[in-house]
């Protein structure tokens, strides 16, 4: 108890009351919100409140001009549109007061104060503030700080479950698993990320026009470089932990591409999006190259994997299919450097060492030259294994938002150390307690189906008895 206070003890009290509720409730709420801003996003954008109070003329349908019009007179403007030619009226009469006034004190100034004029006509320079502008520059965040969508440990019941009244699982999982919600497996293990390529004059290939930014800070990870990637897009990727040896960038997720919005999308949409685009980027080939004899690497992320997605998240699908993927380790080939192997070396075998009086230099068959550079650096496929870290599941209606979110749960493979319960082997591993409530649904399920093909037999045999 004294460890929760002492976790607790310097947060907000909105973060302590957020963390009591349960994550179904949150879940719910953080949906709701979205579907709000989303139709109020809506709204706006179709601008109806500037017609709300439009109205016409004289309220009839007729375009005919009445009899007693006089030709070439005024046209009075409507009771609709009254209030805003009295605010053009205002507008133009405003700055013309302003001016008057401003110029009537700046000549009485001018007459009482000498030489206020020759101040006026030169205004004293600015004194440089480049170091209060360093300052400030340094401790402003990155706009990319915090802007990938991080989710939340999905909450479980580590005891048995208990069954509600309703026919329910109290087990803490949601109950509409198998039909709102997106699994993403294997999560490969690596660096949450950003990755953002910026518009360039150069073209798409060879400008250095991507960069990876943090999750957290939004800090830089790599100097620019090079992508096929087109401009303007943002990727939520997982940066390899062997990156260099591998070129690999893990793409999670798709937050804008060219410029347009994906993030507001649904979930299924944004995977099959993700898939679609990245299999039409033409594929890039790192050149030869002569560099010194040392362990090749890549200098920069090439190659931009898809991380593979389940929409199928019935039980059955997740016992089979989604849960032991996420666990199995997945190979991919690539082309990664390799150091070229030297040519043979040639044999010795002088055959003359005559020379050649009429050129005066000796015979070309008396000498063999032999080339001193280091080896050169050449790609070559290569199987790759890529080690997973646990399954991400997504609620299928849920838009992409920046941040900690509900909205998206996290099952690890291997468990972190939970206040008071370090080596608690339930918590070490949650894939394995998330396999084992799947099986207990399972499990009820089928003792409901099994109950309910038994009910019918049981009314035939006492109907004759009867």
């Amino acid at each position: 108890m004294s460890q929760d206070r002492k976790s607790t003890f310097k947060l907000p009290p909105a973060l302590k009351r957020e963390s009591s509720v349960p994550q179904e409730i949150r879940r719910n709420k953080a949906l709701e919100e979205q579907k709000r801003r989303r139709a109020q996003q809506i709204e706006s954008n179709r601008q109806f409140d500037l017609f709300a109070h439009l109205s016409i003329n004289d309220g009839s349908d007729s375009d005919d001009a009445p009899e007693n019009a006089v030709p070439n007179s005024p046209v009075t403007a409507s009771a609709a549109l009254g209030p805003y030619v009295a605010m053009l009226n205002e507008d133009s009469q405003v700055p013309q007061n302003e001016e008057m006034s401003s110029s009537m004190v700046t000549r009485d100034t001018m007459d009482l104060v000498p030489g206020f004029a020759e101040q006026v006509a030169s205004p004293a320079k600015k004194k440089s503030k480049k170091r209060n502008k360093k300052k400030s520059n340094y401790n402003k965040p990155s706009k990319w700080a915090d802007q990938c969508m991080y989710a939340e440990l999905l909450e479980m019941a580590e005891e048995e479950p208990s069954w509600s009244s309703d026919g329910e699982d109290n087990d803490s999982l949601p109950n509409d698993l198998e039909s709102g919600w997106v699994a993403v497996a294997p999560v490969p293990v690596g660096k949450r990320c950003l990755v953002v390529t910026h518009q360039t004059a150069g073209a798409i290939g060879t400008a250095a026009n991507t960069t990876v930014r943090s999750r957290l800070l939004g800090k830089s990870l790599i100097p620019r470089f090079p992508s096929t990637l087109p401009p303007l897009t943002v990727l939520d990727c997982i940066l390899d932990a062997n990156w260099r040896q591998n070129g690999i960038v893990h793409v999670l997720d798709v937050v804008r591409w060219k410029g347009q919005d994906i993030g507001d999308c649904e979930a299924p949409f944004r995977f099959w999006w993700r898939d679609t685009r990245l299999g039409e980027l033409p594929t890039r080939r790192r050149g030869t190259t002569t560099e010194p004899a040392t362990t090749p690497q890549f200098p920069y992320p090439t190659y931009f994997l898809p991380i593979p997605y389940h929409t199928n998240t019935t039980l059955a699908s997740l016992e089979t299919q989604v849960i032991p993927s996420a666990r199995s380790k997945r190979s991919v080939v690539v082309e990664v450097p390799t150091e070229k192997p030297p040519p043979p070396e040639p044999t010795s075998n002088f055959i003359s060492t005559d020379l050649d009086l009429s050129a005066g230099v000796p015979s070309s068959s008396s000498f063999t030259f032999t080339s001193t550079l280091t080896p050169s650096i050449v790609m070559a496929p290569s199987p790759i294994v890529i080690e997973p870290d646990g399954l991400l599941l997504y609620t299928a209606e849920a838009s992409y938002e920046p941040g900690t979110s509900p909205l998206s749960s996290w099952v690890p493979i291997t468990g972190y150390a939970t206040t008071g319960f370090p080596e608690n082997p339930v918590n070490q591993r949650p894939l394995d307690l998330f396999q084992r409530l799947v099986q207990r649904r399972l499990h009820k399920r089928q003792l409901v189906g099994n109950n309910a093909s038994e009910t019918p037999d049981v009314f035939m045999d006492v109907e004759p008895s009867a």
